[in-house]
């Protein structure tokens, strides 16, 4: 994620910016919070369904079933633009790699929606057909992560000084402030830089979507929320600083000439064209592996708010394929929906981004929604699992989880630059605001017409234990 918001964030504070408002001083010490506070919740309630049915259990029976439907349909939300923003984020990259070799070609917006289907439909197709091998997928994803952003490092460090195109000053990496948006407060420039710090590490509850399907989940998914959010961390704060001292020229890579400006860097670094194909090689693999994780995750939420009669088509979308053993229905829906984006990418790119532009904010709004009833119910509603903040600690955290979402929900709202104009005007607030409209009136329909709320769920893939109900009744 960080790399579609490189070039936007040096906007925002220029490379000083960008590792600060990303780094340990701010974006990445409130998510560390928000994930301590969901991995709690995902260790005292381990389920496919995530936020959405701890959404459902922490406000209590009277207001646990539209709480969490509405918590459920964002999350649903969040993970479908998700895995539409990284498919454009390929399908850019894979343009940019042909455009190194070939200077005169003017890249159009088909170019990336034919890479962009392409990468679609074979991670949609590994997730439908590879069940057994996703485990290894997801191990492969690992160690082209961490292979990568080594290699990387390692070029950009030593690669500079032979080209003989130098390094960039201390100055320029770590004090130079660039903001070139408009805003007259470089304070609020740093607010509104956070939402591209925001966008590559605001996915804490990812692996809670595995729970039903790994051992003892009421252990491994905190651990792996805290191997998630410490892991991205480091390897993005020295990928970051690695790539900065390797720019010799700002320009470029911030004029827009590019429509991969990652290239333009690499370029720079490396002097050659074989060597910036490579490391957008070793970028593209990764990004890959993170799309099929997008399906996984997307899928799995679709099907579980489906199982509990959600949706519409639920009795299609809460089906278990016995052929392939995972919810197929739900993750072929998740193909098609991001092919429809990529359709608008090819219309406007103006509109396409409105919509995974909005990632960020229904991400914090599912978030909020089981965080905040947990907060103030006093932390009563939920048994507490084998990792629980105890005593005072809990309630500072989960406070100022809720605090920051409450103030930055409405921040990363703003428009992006001013004078704002039809093109870069922020419509996160638009879209968030028509979609939750779409999920009120579903929820008029459909919570009188058999919605009951989350039912069960399966520790470890056998136990089957009841949770609460949300209707006003003890059990299911």
């Amino acid at each position: 994620m960080l790399i579609l918001s490189l070039a936007v964030a040096i906007y925002n504070g220029g490379p000083p910016g960008v590792l600060y408002e990303f780094g340990s001083i701010a974006v990445s010490v409130f998510y560390w919070i928000i994930a301590a506070s969901i991995a709690e919740l995902a260790s005292a309630v381990p389920s496919s369904g995530g936020v959405y049915h701890w959404a459902s259990i922490t406000p209590g029976p009277r207001w646990g079933r539209i709480v969490g439907f509405f918590a459920g349909w964002w999350n649903y939300f969040t993970w479908i633009f998700g895995a539409a923003s990284v498919s454009a984020i390929v399908g850019n990259c894979t343009v940019a790699m042909y455009a190194v070799y070939h200077p005169n070609f003017t890249p159009k917006a088909w170019h990336v929606f034919v890479s962009y289907l392409i990468v679609t439909w074979s991670a949609c197709c590994i997730v439908l057909f590879a069940n057994k091998a996703l485990p290894a997928i997801n191990n492969l994803g690992l160690f082209f992560i961490l292979g990568g952003v080594f290699i990387t490092i390692v070029v950009c460090a030593t690669m500079p000084s032979r080209t003989g195109s130098g390094y960039a000053s201390n100055h320029f990496v770590w004090k130079d402030w660039y903001a070139d948006i408009g805003y007259s407060s470089d304070g609020l420039v740093f607010l509104l830089g956070m939402l591209n710090g925001a966008y590559s590490v605001g996915t804490p509850d990812c692996i809670s979507h595995l729970s039903e399907e790994i051992p003892r989940p009421e252990i491994n998914v905190p651990k792996g929320i805290a191997a998630q959010m410490g892991a991205g961390f480091i390897t993005a704060i020295l990928y970051m600083i690695a790539i900065f001292y390797a720019i010799s020229d700002l320009d470029p890579v911030i004029s827009g000439a590019s429509n991969f400006p990652l290239a333009v860097i690499y370029s720079q670094a490396t002097g050659s064209n074989a060597g910036t194909v490579g490391l957008l090689l070793v970028i593209l693999l990764p990004l890959i592996c993170t799309i099929i994780g997008c399906y996984i995750t997307a899928g799995r939420t679709l099907w579980t708010l489906a199982r509990d009669d959600a949706t519409p088509f639920s009795r299609h979308l809460g089906s278990i394929s016995a052929t392939w053993r995972n919810p197929f229905n739900a993750t072929l829906v998740c193909g098609c929906v991001c092919t429809v984006l990529g359709c608008i990418y090819v219309g406007s790119s103006t509109a396409f981004n409105a919509f995974v532009g909005s990632f960020v904010v229904f991400s914090t709004l599912s978030y909020i929604a089981a965080i905040g009833p947990h907060l103030l119910s006093r932390r009563s509603n939920v048994v507490p699992g084998p990792f629980w903040m105890k005593g005072m600690l809990g309630f500072i955290m989960n406070g100022a989880a809720c605090c920051y979402i409450l103030v930055f929900v409405v921040i990363y709202c703003f428009p992006y630059a001013l004078p704002v104009t039809a093109a870069n005007m922020n419509y996160s607030c638009l879209i968030t605001g028509g979609l939750t409209i779409f999920i009120a009136a579903w929820w008029l329909w459909k919570g009188g017409r058999g919605y009951t709320g989350p039912r069960a769920i399966a520790i470890g893939g056998s136990e089957i234990v009841d949770l609460p109900r949300t209707d006003g009744t003890e059990k299911v």
